[in-house]
């Protein structure tokens, strides 16, 4: 069975182009490249889970930096675990990474122990400002939403008349919290 090097190439909008990191992931000998114009900080983006889906134990993924694969430091090294767990290796044209590579394991390795570090020190944080808010009698958390307001925010998107930005700025009910509650089934 033959493995693939795929390579993977995102531009943050429409008006940017990707020419320079398709050139650089034909330079390399990519077999099939996914691109995408859409900003990292999105969750989903279908190109990502394409190739994610098509990956096998031997492949390559190729990017032409890290700033172009990962939303941020922890969703790098989530998606470097996949890549770990399905037998991928990936190689960084820019930071000159490959996880093939005794060094390129090294790299990996101190980064996710940076990335583990910080979220365990956020983690710390947080309970420590809940615990100091708590002896100060004041519950931690964010305030929960009012239930009238979050039906209304409901019947808005149950009418697919309005974008969720829209509900957002009619109600002051934010997109997690609507979609939680859509979820949840709450007063449809």
């Amino acid at each position: 069975m033959k493995n693939y090097i795929f390579g993977y190439a995102r531009v943050s909008t429409e008006s940017q182009n990707l020419d320079r990191q398709l050139d650089a992931l034909h330079k390399y000998g990519a077999d099939h490249i996914y691109n995408e114009k859409m900003t990292g900080t999105k969750r989903e983006r279908p190109e990502l889970d394409k190739m994610l889906d098509r990956m096998t134990e031997g492949d390559v993924v190729v990017v032409e930096s890290l700033s172009r694969l990962g939303r941020s430091t922890k969703d790098l090294i989530e998606l470097t675990e996949i890549f770990h767990s399905k037998g991928v290796n990936l190689v960084s044209l820019k930071e000159s990474i490959d996880t093939n590579t005794p060094t390129g394991r090294l790299l990996f390795t101190l980064m996710s122990a940076i990335a583990q570090f910080e979220r365990d020190v956020i983690a710390d944080r947080t309970r420590e400002g809940l615990n100091a808010a708590r002896a100060r009698g004041r519950a931690g958390g964010r305030p929960s939403s009012n239930p009238d307001v979050v039906k209304k925010a409901i019947k808005l998107y149950n009418t697919r008349q309005y974008t969720i930005k829209e509900i957002e700025e009619l109600t002051g009910v934010k997109k997690d919290t609507l979609y939680r509650a859509l979820k949840g089934g709450a007063s449809r």
